[in-house]
């Protein structure tokens, strides 16, 4: 798909950029968000490795 080289095309591409950006971002914070919820588990998984070893 080609964009035409107007104020239209121009205008278009920005909002694509806007919103696949809003995306990207919003992805970013959903992987940020989980690493609180990977750090519990690992946790829970490092206690019940060091009780198993002694």
């Amino acid at each position: 798909m080609t964009m035409p080289d107007t104020l239209y095309g121009a205008l278009m591409l920005s909002f694509i950029d806007f919103f696949t950006s809003m995306v990207m971002i919003s992805g970013i914070g959903v992987v940020l968000a989980l690493f609180p919820l990977l750090n519990r588990l690992a946790k829970i998984d490092e206690e019940a490795l060091r009780k198993s070893h002694h």
